[in-house]
């Protein structure tokens, strides 16, 4: 299949922009507030959705080599999420259950209606399919994006 320089960096364009979509549906339709390394691995697609926009009007290989640099950083930040979700190794002590982030208060502070609302803990997994989270698909969804940039990146127009 010989697919064209512009064709490629909409499809990679466009998965970003489904995997932000999706993200934004389970959050604001489905109720699950994503937690601290979830916006992590969201910013790179919103970068993506620029880089790709320019991408289609400026030929050349450097903006996808940068969609290419952006949906790996997604992709590696969704391997790390995992193994925190996993127990792997330790993750963010801001959202983890294990690194302290409520080990300052008491018991009267987290019984109290003063108390931080709407945590959402980075190592506990909200939904799953098939056995992998949604970091785990975010990190297979973006490391095959990570090769359609790269196929872009080797058509020179």
């Amino acid at each position: 299949m010989n697919l064209t320089r512009p064709t490629l960096v909409f499809l990679a364009t466009a998965g970003s922009a489904a995997l932000i979509i999706g993200a934004l549906l389970f959050q604001y339709v489905g109720g699950m507030a994503p937690c601290e390394m979830c916006h992590w691995q969201r910013w790179p697609h919103y970068a993506i959705l620029v880089i790709g926009l320019i991408a289609l009007m400026v030929p050349g290989r450097l903006l996808p080599l940068l969609g290419a640099l952006a949906a790996a950083i997604s992709g590696g930040i969704g391997v790390y999420h995992t193994g925190v979700e996993r127990d792997w190794w330790q993750g963010p002590v801001s959202c983890t259950n294990g690194g302290g982030g409520l080990g300052g208060l008491s018991s009267g502070d987290l019984l109290s209606t003063s108390a931080p609302t709407g945590i959402v803990m980075c190592d506990e997994v909200a939904w799953e399919m098939l056995g992998l989270s949604m970091a785990s698909w975010n990190a297979i969804a973006s490391f095959t994006l990570v090769l359609i940039w790269l196929w872009a990146a080797k058509h020179r127009v």
